[in-house]
Order: structure tokens, then sequence, then C-alpha cells
């Protein structure tokens, strides 16, 4: 993954975060409900938090996997290369 890409949500989730904490922090409400709201703000965005992460966890390890197959795909193709020219070479 590109780190732009992680930067982006990363930039994304903290923009929202400060514009959840101002929002509820300058709202005119009493401070119990202003507390309520700004936990279930948190809660929420905590839950909004693990769900970009288990995504992005998965992209990485299905790019992985991925990368693991290329690569041994390369490697079964420098080894027929190598028999190959040792054959000639012999």
């Amino acid at each position: 993954m590109k780190n732009s890409t992680g930067s982006f949500i990363f930039g994304l989730l903290s923009g929202a975060a400060l514009g959840a904490a101002l929002g509820i922090l300058y709202a005119p409400d009493k401070g119990d409900v202003t507390r309520d709201k700004f936990i279930k703000k948190a809660n929420d965005l905590k839950e909004n938090f693990d769900d970009k992460f288990d995504d992005l966890k998965d992209y990485v390890n299905e790019a992985l996997g991925d990368m693991k197959t290329r690569l041994a795909d390369v490697k079964e193709k420098v080894s027929d290369v190598k028999e190959k020219v040792q054959k000639k070479e012999a």
C-alpha cells in the first residue's frame, strides 16, 4: 500500500475526530449531555477506526500474499533459465 493512502486515511480520521470534538465542545447543551454526546462520538470514531484498520490490514495481507505468489513464480522462472543455461554449457 502506498504511504500516501495510509496518510490520507490517518488524516481523514484525525480530521473527523477533531471536528466531532470541537462540535460537541461548542454545542449549547448541558455538561452531562455534552459528555454523553462526546462519549458516543468517541465510541463511534473508535469503531470506525477499528473497521478502517481491519480493512487496511486485510489489504496489506492480500498484497503480501500476491507478492509471495509473484516471487515464487519469478523464482521458478529463474530456476528454469538456470537449468537451461547449465544444459547448454554442458
